[in-house]
């Protein structure tokens, strides 16, 4: 039997009951019993494919325009870094904005509305004549990016029930591994989040969404948990509000997480991909080792998915900070004293002759050396697609109080992509001035002060209602246990 997740003796907040289960909701329960909320939160993140398309997308395009004899499309070093990293300020611009859609037209229209700049960017970057078109149109998908990115991990949060809010929470992360323009389509199996409508006073319209999230007349204890919740919380935060540790620690915590999140290295490694690989002696080419490494994310995301709700989100944090400083470490010493390509590296000019003083061996025939760069990456994405890249999303979603969360949720946004984009834009920079193994060393260090973070200020949200970890707040404790 689970324990109570607060104690009687909290402010004033009650512990919330485990609601009976009746022989009829234990013949019900299950995939079948959950099936529509399965299925509006498929049509809400069908987003993420375009997100995940144009996320990584300059990893393979880079290198081909670096060659192209197109003088409008041929890039240069800065023009690519441009180009890279741009993506992130539109996303950056679409967090904020998320600030204000996400209360104001809510999750579902502000999750459909990002369809428009999302495929302007893409008919935009497909019709190329110039730089400015395609950084145009890097920009705007970046923009679409960041406002699903921000509204698709609130919205499955808020209609999923906590015995899967889990593996749900782990849907957007995998979606974004597929990427593609088939947005949308389902939009009408979407119904707006209960949470939402009850702050917006439509509480016969939220009961009815509730109903048919959960496929059954008998949710009125839900319902009732849910409209009591949202009633203590009617009005928005004020600024003076803001600075209550009720308030500030858990929208610290998710700003924190998705500041680490991007310091691990993830989007200079994904956008760079390719460029990364041709720099070091890997045994096959590049890009096959670009699509491996799709692959591994892809796999490794469902495994994230199906395990999140058993073994619970610190567990799968520290296996996944373990394995991406591993990982990273791996990367930095193999480049620092590892074999080097024969040939200068023939994309942006990540020359890795000379590391730090040490001369590097060239790589003149196959060695079993040369499947670190690939392994060592493949470790990497698995580590990140484990913990790191679905759990923040998810307890983003979870942890941000309601009358913050559309607000809160924009604001995480934006610093993680603000950061996403300093990353990207100065990664060829650092290599060019320090190597390529000091950013890999970097984001080791970044992955070892990530453990500390999740002992010490994440809490554990398996098995807890958006109520529940709300409550735990208040009490100002350090975990749930009494």
């Amino acid at each position: 039997m689970q324990e109570p997740l607060l104690g009687s003796e909290g402010l004033d907040y009650d512990t919330f009951p485990e609601a009976p289960a009746s022989p009829r909701e234990r013949t019900r329960a299950g995939v079948l019993q959950n099936r529509r909320v399965f299925l509006a939160t498929f049509a809400a993140v069908l987003g993420n494919f375009s997100f995940g398309y144009a996320l990584v997308y300059t990893s393979p395009v880079i290198p081909a325009l670096k060659l192209s004899s197109d003088p409008e499309l041929h890039l240069d070093k800065k023009q690519a870094s441009w180009f890279g990293s741009v993506f992130t300020l539109g996303a950056a611009a679409g967090g904020l904005s998320a600030m204000v859609l996400n209360d104001l037209l809510g999750r579902k229209l502000s999750i459909m509305f990002s369809a428009v700049p999302s495929v302007i960017g893409y008919a935009l970057m497909a019709g190329a004549r110039g730089l400015w078109m395609l950084l145009l149109g890097r920009t705007l998908t970046g923009f679409a990016g960041g406002l699903t990115a921000a509204c698709i991990p609130v919205y499955v949060s808020e209609i999923a029930p906590p015995g899967v809010r889990g593996a749900l929470g782990a849907t957007p992360q995998l979606m974004s591994v597929f990427g593609s323009l088939s947005l949308y389509a389902l939009g009408n199996f979407m119904p707006n989040s209960p949470r939402f409508l009850l702050s917006k006073g439509r509480d016969e319209e939220a009961l009815q969404a509730l109903i048919w999230l959960r496929a059954d007349s008998e949710v009125h204890w839900e319902f009732e948990q849910i409209q009591d919740n949202v009633r203590r919380q009617s009005s928005r935060v004020s600024w003076s509000e803001a600075w209550d540790p009720r308030v500030y620690r858990p929208i610290l915590i998710a700003v924190l997480m998705r500041f680490l999140q991007q310091l691990t290295g993830i989007t200079p490694i994904l956008v760079y991909l390719q460029t990364i690989f041709d720099s070091t002696s890997v045994v096959l080419p590049s890009q096959q080792d670009a699509a491996i490494v799709g692959a591994v994310r892809l796999v490794s995301v469902l495994i994230a998915a199906v395990t999140m709700d058993l073994a619970g989100r610190k567990v799968l944090l520290y296996v996944s900070a373990s394995i991406m400083l591993v990982a990273n470490l791996t990367l930095g010493l193999y480049i620092h004293f590892g074999p080097r390509p024969l040939t200068p590296n023939s994309t942006l000019g990540l020359e890795i002759m000379t590391l730090g003083g040490t001369e590097q061996p060239p790589a003149t025939s196959f060695s079993y050396l040369t499947l670190i760069p690939l392994l060592a990456t493949m470790l990497f994405i698995m580590g990140y697609a484990m913990g790191w890249g679905p759990i923040t999303w998810l307890l983003m979603s979870e942890v941000l109080p309601l009358r913050a969360r559309g607000v809160a949720s924009g604001l995480c946004v934006l610093v993680s992509w603000l950061t996403a984009f300093v990353l990207t834009k100065y990664f060829l920079l650092a290599v060019s001035a320090f190597g390529l193994q000091v950013p890999f060393f970097f984001f080791s260090a970044i992955c070892a002060l990530s453990l500390l973070f999740t002992g010490c200020c994440v809490p554990e949200t398996r098995g807890r209602s958006l109520e529940q970890i709300e409550a735990f707040f208040q009490t100002r404790r350090m975990s749930f246990r009494p």
